[in-house]
Parts: structure tokens; sequence; C-alpha cells
């Protein structure tokens, strides 16, 4: 069953259930450029050799290079392409040269990029609300942990060894916390890792994700943080982007959603977990924020 008495970022990567589906290297070289649309997958990327130019739908466009990694949680479409793309007409679509390893770009040309790209899935009826969390891109540089995890998750998807499955999923739960907590704060927008960072919040969003069936108020994670209740309340909106109580039932939620589609609980022992005196109190509140209540939503996604 679900253990949620743990820290902040190690309980929503837990809950996500990062599950791996495709790992490849890349290689091009000349001119080629790459594109997809409506994806909505999670997304990374690490930088071999070389240098590519990267554009994500809906932002602007970055050059990456040699060393640098980059996470997307939840990528809508992107294109990928050397420099210089090539003209319209240029077939774009890459060649297989071999097990997870594809070519991009005239066959003739030497390579004078490589890249070790993975695509994987979040196996949780509760993703919108855990992504919603987290920044929409981690881009970092020289973080030489993050390409060798990349690579060892290269090499376990080529194998066939007894264990793969279990090793690629916490070596792709150590991918993410890895890669997330390797971002600047201060370049960080609203959300659980900015929170984090501040000294003034980092104990009360660790005690609504160790706590979420315990008694929470404002005023009394305030006096915890030394903080006057109006101050506690602006700095967390301001910092998480979301108000302090609003935060707790969403991660409540989470939870809630992740242990309906386990199974094994009645309404009373989940209301329980997740700070509902009672399953009547837990079901108006779950219909109201999911839109159907805890019996048909264990009906449509538990197991």
């Amino acid at each position: 069953m679900l253990d949620t008495a743990s820290e902040p970022l190690s309980s929503v990567v837990t809950l996500l259930r990062p599950a791996l589906s495709i790992s490849k290297m890349v290689e091009a070289g000349g001119q080629w450029l790459v594109e997809r649309r409506d994806m909505a997958s999670p997304f990374y990327c690490a930088m071999v050799e070389g240098q590519c130019w990267l554009h994500v739908t809906g932002r602007d466009p970055v050059t990456l290079k040699a060393g640098d990694f980059v996470l997307i949680p939840n990528l809508q479409g992107f294109t990928m392409s050397s420099a210089v793309p090539p003209p319209p007409h240029v077939p774009r679509l890459p060649l297989e040269t071999g097990p997870g390893r594809f070519r991009l770009g005239v066959s003739e040309a030497p390579v004078d990029m490589r890249a070790l790209v993975g695509h994987c899935r979040f196996d949780t009826s509760a993703s919108d609300l855990l992504v919603s969390l987290l920044p929409a891109m981690i881009h970092v540089s020289e973080q030489g942990r993050l390409t060798a995890l990349v690579s060892v998750i290269h090499e376990e998807t080529r194998a066939d060894r007894p264990g793969r499955g279990m090793i690629l999923k916490r070596l792709l739960e150590v991918l993410l916390i890895e890669a997330l907590r390797s971002g600047q704060a201060a370049t960080l927008p609203p959300g659980l890792l900015r929170g984090l960072s501040d000294p003034h919040l980092f104990s009360s969003l660790q005690r609504i994700h160790a706590e979420a069936g315990g008694a929470l108020s404002v005023s009394e994670m305030a006096k915890a943080a030394g903080m006057s209740r109006s101050g506690f309340f602006e700095r967390f909106r301001r910092q998480v982007g979301r108000a302090p109580m609003e935060y707790a039932t969403h991660w409540r939620m989470a939870v809630a959603k992740t242990l309906l589609r386990q199974g094994g609980l009645t309404n009373a022992e989940i209301a329980l977990k997740v700070g509902y005196g009672s399953a009547s109190a837990f079901g108006l509140a779950f219909a109201r924020h999911e839109g159907l209540p805890p019996g048909a939503f264990a009906k449509k996604y538990g197991r």
C-alpha cells in the first residue's frame, strides 16, 4: 500500500509512478529536423556530443550543448534540429541503425551530434494534479550525475536481465528527483521546488506531505514558521503558487486518487488517511474536486 510519510519531492515522484516508454541514442549530422505534436508525455534528453536547437511548444527556443540535460514533465510537442534546419522538402524520418539507435540527417554527413533521449509515462490517475506542482521545464548544464543516470537507463533497456522492470522504475525515480532538485530556485516559477527552497515554508510543506490525514491549519503552520498568519499566507501563495489549504487539498486528493485506484480500503478508511472525519465528508469533497464521487472514480480507474 501507499506510504505517504516521506519528504515532499520524493512523495510526489512516488505517486507519479514513472515507467519507461522509449530510450534511444539519437545521432545526427548535417542539416536535420525532427518534429512531434500532441505527445502529452514526460520527456528527457541528455546531450552527449555537439549541439542542437530545441523548441518546445509554448516556450522560447533553447540551444542544447554537450553536457546539457532537459526534463519536461508534460511535453505536448517539440521541434529539434540542427542550427540551420533543412529545407521543408527534405525527408525527416529518422533511420534506425541498431537497437535503440537512430540516425537523423543525410547518411553521408559525419555525425556531429549525439543525445540520449527518453520518453516515459506516469502510471497514476493523479498525474495532472502532481505535474502541476512541478516546473514546466528543467534545463541544466554540466550535471554529470544526470547524464550518468540516463546512460545507465539506456543500457538497462537494452539488456534482458533479471529485475529489469524494478531497476528501471527505481532509476527513473532517481533521475526525476535528481533533475528536479538540480534547478536553481531563483529561476524556478512558483511551485513545489521553489517553496522547498524557502526556509520559512520548507517545514510546512513537509508536514502537508507527511501528514495528509492530520489536522492542518494556516494559523498553526504560520506559528511553526515564526510568521504572522497573513505574512505566511501571502509568502506561501507567492512561492508555491497556491494558498496553503488549497495546496493541502490538492495533495490530499492526489493521495486519495492513488488509494482509490489501488483498492482494498473503504471510503471511511481513505477519509481518515486524507484528513476527513467521515466517509460522507470525504465523498462530498472528492466529488467537488474531481467531478465524480469516490466510488465512480474507483470503478473507472481502479485495478
